[in-house]
């Protein structure tokens, strides 16, 4: 018999893997007895999965997130703060082992299907992140995640041209050690990120 608290896990996984996926598109209206009886589970979990949903920014009202201009330009102006910071941190800190796993999350992209290439850019990313050395930064970062994964995989299935090329010389900056051009090139990457969201959201 499954409990409660299962249950809920279960529902928050599965609504908030469909979010992400794209099968339950932005602005699609949840209604709780409809998810209840395609997933499995009383109506109970379903309500307490949308909350928590509801607290990481993946649904608004019921309803699936959908983005306004604003929104996004918001999110990448906190993610322009926080990762170019944190890139000119890894250029002077980041270890070789740690230099040698971002070229391997480079190598994937290049040569992987679509689902390991969102995997990768992820990873390339989520790695620099925590070389920040902030708490409270990285914290920011891991509340906005699942909103950043969002439009992270929407950048990587619509293909925006030189994505991976722009983090082979974010790569090599900090490989060189040279931490203002590593965030200057971080820089133009989100701004390039951001106005290819806008694109796709428009």
């Amino acid at each position: 018999m499954r409990t409660v608290g299962t249950a809920q896990l279960q529902a928050y996984e599965i609504i908030r893997d469909q979010i992400l996926d794209g099968t339950y598109p932005g602005g699609m209206k949840l209604v709780e007895a409809r998810l209840a009886e395609e997933i499995g589970v009383s109506r109970t979990p379903i309500r307490e999965a949308i909350r928590r949903l509801e607290q990481e920014g993946l649904i608004k009202r019921k309803k699936v997130y959908k983005p306004t201009e604003t929104d996004l330009r918001h999110l990448f102006q906190m993610r322009i703060l926080i990762e170019c910071h944190a890139a000119k941190m890894a250029a002077s800190y980041m270890i070789e082992e740690d230099i040698e796993e971002l070229k391997t999350c480079i190598e994937i992209a290049r040569t992987g299907n679509s689902e390991e290439i969102v995997k990768a850019n992820k990873k390339f990313h989520d790695m620099i992140v925590r070389e920040c050395r902030n708490p409270i930064m990285i914290d920011t970062v891991d509340k906005m995640q699942s909103i950043i994964y969002l439009f992270s995989r929407a950048v990587v299935l619509y293909k925006r041209p030189f994505l991976i090329d722009e983090h082979e010389l974010i790569c090599q900056a900090i490989a060189n050690r040279d931490p203002e051009q590593a965030s200057t090139l971080m820089e133009k990457h989100l701004k390039a990120d951001l106005e290819f969201s806008l694109e796709i959201v428009n």
